[in-house]
């Protein structure tokens, strides 16, 4: 397989087809599963007895996603990504197992922390594999294809993986997937191995730090998941967990980030607050239609679906209007659909309302994201230059998985303060108001960068 490209190559060529197959099949299983994981994990932890572990299960996979993108990024660039790329699918399948046949709650949460390593790294290793085996006029190409392969999970997996565990068992989500992922990687690793994947000029940057910063990040976001196990300690915990937390993801993320500073930086900060902000209140939703409003878990599926098409439809309009629309118009209207669907959600638990209100009213938020999150991924792009393409990308999904670890932990403590009261569920939801509204911050503090816009993606 060559990276020169002739004049009428494609990602479906002979040489590569396999290569795209099953890369894309990759990116799709880990989408479904990630969306899977939201719709069935109220039955999980009713099942094995674990809500007050509910929110780690989440948290500590984005925990330890970053750990996983910052070896792994390290490792590709010196010696190529095909080992990385192994062992990154070795441990997303050995979480996914562990996790399918977990007999307590516990376990559930070591197998989910394994998947987390897997997971970041295996997104982070596939885009080398792309910079390596295609060549750069088909690269666009190939990320549409990923882009596609997080759509469509976006709008089955909810409801597949509520059918699965309604019709099947819940394990099954998890022991399906890593099967499937297993066949995926043979398509991708029997044409690769042979294949000239390594760089002339291999990074010797120090790894060390970086991946030091990138343990205590995940160590921090784990300590807050806990912090409220620790009763009169808990402020104590609360604290210093997020005094790690910020002082070791500053490394990791571009100068000035935490202080909102114009261009790059705030780009990269707003990505981090709107996924704090759906990610951890999402996680809510189906335990909400399940656990009030007595929703089987097929029905709380759909409940997401709503919002995933109205992604759909928002980021297709920002990759057609973007530019038209301007970056400050696209950030207020965002994150108002996306305070507005957390708002809607807060009423609606506090007040008991109809079910089908926060159902309808989530899709504001799903149009909110659209809007927002491919336009921060073609600005990343647009303020980068060939030498720190590399770095900012990496900054974004850190942002992303540290700003969703760090919610989903905050309202897990707030959740579980708060059990057996009616204020639980409004409590987690006015959170995410509080960091949608929050992101207008650096929102208004994008800058232009020259940006084209881009076709719909999903990070």
């Amino acid at each position: 397989m060559s990276a020169e490209a002739g004049p009428r190559e494609s990602i479906w060529d002979p040489t590569r087809i396999w290569v795209t197959v099953g890369a894309v099949a990759l990116i799709f299983l880990a989408a479904m599963q990630s969306l899977a994981v939201t719709t069935v994990m109220p039955v999980v932890s009713d099942d094995l007895d674990g809500a007050a572990l509910y929110a780690i299960a989440f948290s500590g996979t984005l925990a330890t996603s970053v750990i996983g993108m910052v070896a792994v990024g390290a490792w590709s660039d010196r010696s190529g990504p095909l080992w990385p790329l192994t062992v990154s699918v070795a441990l997303f399948v050995t979480g996914l197992v562990v996790a399918g046949l977990a007999p307590t709650m516990d376990v559930l949460v070591v197998g989910r922390l394994i998947q987390g390593l897997g997971t970041g790294g295996q997104t982070v290793a596939l885009y080398v594999v792309v910079a390596r085996v295609y060549p750069p006029a088909l690269h666009g190409r190939v990320f549409a294809a990923f882009s596609a392969a997080w759509v469509v999970p976006s709008l089955v997996g909810p409801f597949l993986a509520g059918a699965v565990t309604e019709y099947l068992h819940w394990r099954w989500v998890f022991l399906g997937v890593a099967g499937l992922t297993v066949v995926a990687f043979i398509m991708v690793v029997t044409r690769l191995r042979g294949t000239p994947l390594d760089t002339e000029h291999p990074s010797s940057d120090r790894i060390g730090p970086r991946l030091a910063c990138a343990v205590a990040v995940a160590a921090g976001a784990l300590a807050l998941s806990l912090a409220g196990q620790l009763d009169q300690y808990a402020g104590v915990a609360v604290a210093a967990s997020v005094l790690v937390i910020g002082f070791a993801a500053r490394p990791l993320l571009p100068r000035r980030t935490l202080i909102a500073a114009r261009g790059l930086p705030s780009v990269v900060l707003m990505r981090g607050l709107i996924a704090g902000s759906l990610f951890g209140a999402e996680i809510y939703v189906p335990y909400l239609l399940i656990d009030e409003y007595g929703f089987s878990p097929t029905w709380a599926g759909l409940g997401l679906t709503a919002a995933a098409l109205a992604w759909a439809v928002a980021a297709d309009m920002q990759g057609r209007f973007g530019d038209r629309i301007g970056n400050t118009r696209i950030a207020m209207l965002g994150t108002a659909g996306l305070a507005s669907a957390t708002i809607i959600a807060a009423v609606t638990a506090g007040l008991h309302l109809h079910a089908m209100t926060i159902v309808a009213g989530w899709a504001l938020a799903g149009a909110g994201m659209g809007l927002m999150y491919p336009r921060l991924t073609v600005l990343t792009l647009a303020y980068s230059t060939p030498q720190n393409q590399g770095f900012n990308s990496s900054a974004l999904s850190i942002s992303d998985s540290v700003g969703s670890a760090t919610a989903i932990a905050a309202m897990g403590l707030a959740f579980t303060a708060l059990a057996g009261t009616d204020a639980g569920f409004p409590a987690v939801f006015l959170i995410a108001t509080a960091l949608a509204l929050l992101a207008l911050v650096p929102g208004l503090r994008l800058g232009h960068a020259h940006e084209t816009a881009a076709g719909p993606v999903k990070s």
